[in-house]
């Protein structure tokens, strides 16, 4: 018998269990980013501590600017490559459709949160730039057979490595990975709604 594929689980799963797998998984990440720490810091509170910054320039020119550019060309590969090689099989799209701006909001905002907690203020600041680069391409597993998702997950995750090498301040890539994620959600929310 032939294991179903991503999509056709995705198509079986209703929007309420998407939207709680994706909040179990952040929860997980969550967890990881503290047990982590805790494992790993010399001093758990100033190893975060020493990694928040609260820098106007930094968030904006690090933060803000490069994440409107990594959606930008996001958004331009949409436009001349097929849709094949950048669907992820229906995740986004049942997660974002018909959610609220302050869903999408609350969404993006703890994707951002727990997944640079995790990669870049836990593995990036103990095991550096590749490893956590890597790890952080590694567990968009889904995307392995997407060769556009891959390579775009991959220039992310070593770009969003890349400002906090430059800074050293999660409160930047914080910004970068929110931006670029709510600023996606929001291009499905409105693109599902005008092909309805």
């Amino acid at each position: 018998m032939k294991r179903p594929s991503q999509s056709d689980l995705i198509k079986t799963m209703s929007d309420k269990e998407i939207t709680l797998h994706l909040m179990l998984t952040q929860a997980i990440i969550l967890a990881l980013s503290g047990i982590g720490s805790w494992l790993l810091f010399t001093s758990f509170w100033e190893g975060w501590r020493n990694q928040f910054t609260l820098s106007l320039f930094e968030i904006f020119v690090y933060g803000i600017v490069p994440g409107v550019i990594v959606v930008s060309i996001d958004l331009i590969l949409m436009r001349f490559v097929p849709e094949k090689y950048y669907d992820d099989g229906g995740i986004n799209v049942k997660v974002f459709k018909d959610r609220s701006l302050r869903g999408i909001i609350g969404i993006t905002l703890l994707v951002a949160v727990s997944e640079e907690l995790l990669f870049r203020g836990v593995l990036h600041a103990q095991f550096g730039y590749i490893i956590a680069s890597t790890l952080f391409a590694v567990m968009h597993i889904r995307y392995l057979k997407k060769f556009v998702l891959l390579i775009s997950v991959l220039f992310v995750s070593f770009f969003i490595g890349y400002m906090y090498e430059i800074t050293g301040n999660l409160l930047t890539t914080i910004t970068a990975h929110f931006v670029i994620d709510l600023l996606l959600a929001l291009y499905i929310r409105y693109r599902m709604r005008q092909l309805l």
